[in-house]
């Protein structure tokens, strides 16, 4: 999918608003880059947001200092590279100091009008609550979870202030599917789409969406943003039939 036009202030501002509605155990904020640490968590949250920007001959010095911090906590540095977004060189300076290209992800915004207009006919009932509830984490974490420790998950979402929903979709007294939204400032981003094997193919998930687009309607964001990885073909498609379009692809570099 093509990407929209966009400018290096909106793909900012949606990748910090990202980083507000999954954040990190510890933050620290470098002249415009965002430091993250997340033990236990999913890696891309504790990555660096490199939003500050720098000329070049200063980049190694900003590189060097995320470094140091990375290494104080034990972990290997992890650089989001968002072209237009980051420092020019920025990605080129990585790969020569030896940092591996990982993960290639669609940042897609849509109106919320939009969204809500799209719901399935026939689609499973849909319910809304304000926190994670026990069987709504359990969805999530079977479709996501990949054995990791779901503490860190639980830890991470009692993290958020900013307002948020959690949707759980019901095929009888059963969840099949779930996604969280998180309102910031006119946008509200969609995160954690699960579904389970058996439900899909049924209007599910398109469900969920609208939910979320009628709560963030509610809650004064017009706007929606999601990040989905570009080889998710059936995410892909999803969005894109309810509205969504690319308006910016990014990639992570990490240190050997």
């Amino acid at each position: 999918m093509p990407s929209a036009v966009s400018s290096p202030e909106l793909v900012r501002g949606l990748q910090e608003r990202a980083a507000r509605a999954l954040p990190a155990e510890q933050v620290k904020i470098v002249e415009g880059w965002w430091l993250r640490h997340a033990p236990g968590r999913s890696w891309w949250v504790g990555t660096v947001l490199p939003h500050g920007d720098a000329e070049p001959g200063e980049l190694v010095r900003r590189v060097v200092e995320a470094e140091e911090f990375y290494a104080g906590h034990d972990t290997a540095t992890r650089v989001q590279i968002s072209p237009g977004a980051c420092p020019e060189g920025l990605g080129t300076l990585l790969a020569e100091r030896g940092y591996r290209r990982r993960k290639s992800v669609s940042l897609q915004v849509a109106s919320t009008a939009r969204v809500l207009g799209q719901a399935p006919a026939g689609s499973p009932r849909v319910r809304l609550h304000d926190r994670p509830t026990r069987a709504w984490f359990e969805t999530w974490h079977a479709v996501h979870g990949h054995g990791g420790d779901p503490r860190s998950e639980w830890d991470m979402l009692d993290r958020v202030e900013l307002p948020c929903a959690y949707a759980c979709a019901m095929i009888g007294d059963d969840v099949v599917a779930v996604s969280r939204v998180v309102a910031d400032t006119g946008w509200a981003g969609v995160f954690g789409m699960a579904t389970l094997p058996g439900a899909r193919g049924r209007g599910t998930a398109g469900g969920v969406l609208a939910a979320l687009a009628g709560w963030a309607g509610a809650h004064e964001a017009d706007r929606m943003y999601l990040q989905v990885e570009h080889d998710n073909l059936p995410a892909l498609r999803l969005y894109e039939r309810t509205g969504f379009s690319e308006v910016c692809g990014y990639h992570y570099r990490t240190a050997d």
